[in-house]
């Protein structure tokens, strides 16, 4: 197969693509995307065969509007409203109960779907000519960093896919949070654009649940994208190192060995003068983090480390889903920068 290569400007052939079936690589403002039509289980399914995921990872459903989610949910209560007129369209996304018309394999088998209402153009564009909700996860091949721009996502998917639209380096950098509107009180599945915070600013309580922090057993459902498997993981081994930044440097700067590579915020570069280095930002800046953490994973790839540390910032506002991503590439493996270990099976 032969992979278009379109422009931002080539809305009407992007749109074909998904209107004809076939799989389109979509620029969103968290990461890319890899569409399909989300009422064509055909279609979908060839999603999964493209990326090599679990068919018990369910997808979300992109929309152009708040109007569309009467179409494909049921008793969408009013809070879903509240929230989207605060954060859409942004990187948010709503798990709701959904109607027959939404197939199977979109929901895993679940009755709930999750929706977003994405921010950037370019795909709002292809939403709209393409008049369909599109089923569409990260354009990755499973268990790899999400991609955050054209060249990364052809990386994976080159050959394997119809189209790819260039919109840009994302600029959020980490997917979409989930919020779970089907429970009381509402429920944080996945952390990313939208902060904990600011959820909380529209709904009041709202929990966390146990996978944002700690690994799915086997046994375990995922009611959302990015709960259960191991994801966004590099080649060689990742290990995160968690506390105060200056004390977290220090302790991989004594345990690092002589092929390791290094994520590190700026100021702690010096540090590992000899050693492949990714910054990721400043230790103040975790927006920057989450544009680079991504980038930071994949670059690895390109080089012969025989293992990656990391640093992670404080739990709050968005560092909350730059360190759940890293502790997801770790598979949970996780040291305190005091010494101690805090590894979870």
């Amino acid at each position: 197969m032969i992979t278009q290569r379109l422009s931002a400007e080539e809305i009407a052939s992007a749109a074909a693509i998904i209107k004809r079936g076939g799989l389109l690589g979509i620029p969103t403002e968290t990461v890319y995307g890899l569409g399909a039509n989300g009422l064509d289980p055909e279609a979908v399914a060839h999603i999964f065969e493209a990326k090599g995921r679990p068919q018990d990872n369910p997808l979300i459903l992109h929309i152009p509007s708040a109007d569309w989610l009467e179409r494909y949910c049921q008793a969408v209560p009013e809070s879903a409203y509240r929230l989207a007129e605060r954060f859409w369209p942004g990187p948010m996304t709503m798990v709701l109960r959904r109607k027959a018309v939404v197939p199977d394999v979109v929901t895993a088998g679940l009755d709930t779907v999750g929706m977003r209402c994405p921010a950037h153009p370019v795909c709002r564009a292809i939403l709209a000519a393409a008049d369909v909700p599109v089923a569409a996860p990260s354009g990755n091949t499973s268990g790899r960093p999400s991609p955050t721009n054209m060249a990364d996502m052809l990386e994976d998917m080159d050959g394997k896919i119809d189209g790819i639209v260039d919109g840009g380096s994302c600029t959020v950098g980490v997917e979409s949070t989930i919020i779970d509107l089907t429970v009381t009180p509402p429920r944080l599945l996945r952390p990313g654009g939208i902060t904990l915070e600011q959820l909380r600013s529209v709904l009041g309580e709202v929990a966390v649940d146990d996978a944002v922090l700690r690994p799915m057993g086997k046994d375990e459902h995922p009611r959302a994208p990015g709960m259960k498997y191991r994801h966004y993981a590099p080649k060689a081994p990742v290990t995160v190192v968690r506390g105060e930044a200056a004390e977290a440097a220090r302790t991989i700067r004594r345990r690092i060995g002589d092929r390791d590579g290094v994520i590190c915020f700026n100021e702690f570069r010096p540090l590992f003068e000899g050693h492949p280095t990714q910054c990721i930002g400043p230790a103040s800046d975790p927006e920057e983090q989450a544009r680079r953490v991504f980038d930071a994973l994949r670059a690895f790839d390109h080089t012969d480390v025989a293992a990656i540390w990391a640093m992670c910032p404080d739990g709050s506002g968005i560092g909350l889903a730059v360190c759940n991503r890293l502790n997801k590439a770790a598979g949970f493996h996780i040291i305190e920068a005091d010494g101690g270990t805090a590894e979870q099976d």
